[in-house]
């Protein structure tokens, strides 16, 4: 009886552990291990360039009544966005680098996951908000400001907002259901959701699909409505009758266009990589998952800096006045 007993406690406190984990090993980028303080430099560089950059661009945006207009509150809210994206990652990757901080708990998985997705689904929706704004401001100049009133915008944020909260929450339950009773060792930097899911010790065939799935589906959705829009603006842009005219348009959504290439190239080549590449080597996807995480938060600013005049007067003003100072 006492040996029954002391095997149902065992059970139990099995299960308790399996789904109750406790905290997760991320390794970092394996076989790289002995390189990861060298690594770490430029990561460092390229996520302080990211902070300032868009910390910049928010304080420009913020102050200069000149850039209070609808295209720059989405690009305000991009920035805001990108910053969510890099900070999800890179302080617990260089903590991994340089401190060997390696142990995170299973809320601060669920946590930055969360973050992780959450920001990379809402940059999407925010550059198909910024091509629509483009298609209005090109297509419907007159009504511009009738169309994208201060009351539409903030539906249109809470809606884009909400859709991506509700895209990424199921991961959190996903994750949660699971008992992990195998390894805790992630071979990663940060936690996400197939990565996770992977160690769990029973079928996760939910979690491939809907982790694959639906962000594939959500991403496709926005490129479909993003080409909708260019194909209406260019129709309208080549209708022009003034070259100059031509010009102007065809600069104000370079910018847009250069930041819509920068995100969705290596996020298709990523998502794709990671479900079906089994001849990509482990060492690759890190690396260029991490890249992935702090480039484009670091180039778009400098991108909308040089590519759109407005902010770049503004930031040459900025720098002449702290100069004069």
């Amino acid at each position: 009886m006492p040996v029954l007993v002391r095997s149902w406690s065992a059970m139990i406190i099995f299960n308790l552990s399996s789904y109750n984990p406790g905290p997760f090993i991320l390794v970092g980028i394996p076989g790289l291990e002995q390189f990861h303080v060298w690594i770490g430099i430029p990561f460092c560089i390229i996520y302080i360039i990211a902070i300032m950059g868009n910390c910049i661009l928010l304080y420009l945006i913020a102050v200069e009544h000149s850039l209070h207009e609808p295209m720059f509150f989405f690009l305000s809210m991009l920035a805001m966005t990108d910053l969510i994206l890099s900070t999800a990652t890179v302080p617990k990757t260089l903590g991994i680098f340089w401190l060997g901080a390696q142990e995170i708990t299973f809320p601060g998985c669920l946590t930055q996951m969360f973050f992780l997705h959450f920001s990379f689904v809402l940059d999407s929706a925010i550059l198909m908000v910024m091509a629509f704004d483009r298609y209005v401001a090109i297509c419907s100049p007159l009504r511009y400001t009738t169309i994208l009133t201060p009351k539409t915008i903030i539906k249109i944020v809470v809606g884009i907002a909400f859709r991506s909260f509700c895209i990424i929450l199921p991961d959190v339950f996903l994750l949660t259901r699971l008992p992990f009773c195998r390894t805790r060792i992630i071979p990663h930097t940060y936690c996400e959701h197939i990565g996770v899911a992977r160690l769990a010790c029973v079928d996760i065939s939910i979690n491939i699909w809907y982790g694959f799935c639906v962000p594939v589906m959500t991403l496709i959705s926005d490129v479909v409505l993003i080409g909708v829009s260019y194909t209406f603006i260019l129709c309208a842009v080549f209708r022009l009758p003034s070259g100059d005219a031509l010009k102007k348009a065809l600069g104000t959504c370079g910018s847009h266009v250069c930041v819509i290439l920068m995100f969705y190239t290596p996020a298709f080549f990523s998502i794709l990589a990671h479900r079906f590449g089994h001849n990509v080597s482990r060492t690759f996807h890190i690396i260029f998952a991490n890249l992935y995480t702090v480039i484009p938060p670091a180039l778009n600013p400098i991108v909308y800096g040089v590519k759109t005049k407005q902010i770049r007067d503004k930031v040459k003003l900025l720098f002449s006045t702290k100069a004069m100072e």
